[in-house]
């Protein structure tokens, strides 16, 4: 019989990842599974601990990813890398699109964000 792992508040950055490691391994686990609800369970935890490490100032989202842009070194070229289109990267730090779904899912994990940090409401600039 196959044992799963005891969870608890995550109180470190080794915890962290290894609760990350472990929803890796159980994220498409199907409902109703004792691995569905300890994905559940993970979410939540991993959720808590980002919100209590996180220090992000209240700006908007689009603002929030250059700066995590700066304080990780990357380019914007890195997010063309991990999005895959250059002109679309270029347009949304320029405020003349939105985030998609898509760009804050590899946002998030890429620039180590929270979800609810990039899905805020923001104004586009008008074309011109």
């Amino acid at each position: 019989m196959n044992t799963l792992p005891q969870w608890f508040l995550i109180d470190t950055e080794q915890e962290y990842n290894t609760a990350i490691a472990r929803y890796e391994e159980v994220k498409y686990a199907a409902k109703g599974t004792e691995e569905h609800k300890e994905k559940m369970l993970l979410v939540h935890l991993i959720a808590e601990y980002e919100k209590s490490i996180s220090d992000l100032p209240d700006v908007d989202p689009v603002e929030l990813i250059k700066i995590r842009l700066d304080d990780f070194g990357f380019k914007p070229s890195d997010l063309a890398n991990v999005y895959g289109d250059k002109g679309t990267i270029s347009k949304v730090l320029n405020y003349k699109q939105a985030l998609s779904l898509t760009m804050i899912r590899k946002f998030s994990k890429f620039l180590k964000l929270p979800v609810d940090s990039l899905i805020r409401e923001y104004e586009l600039k008008a074309n011109t």
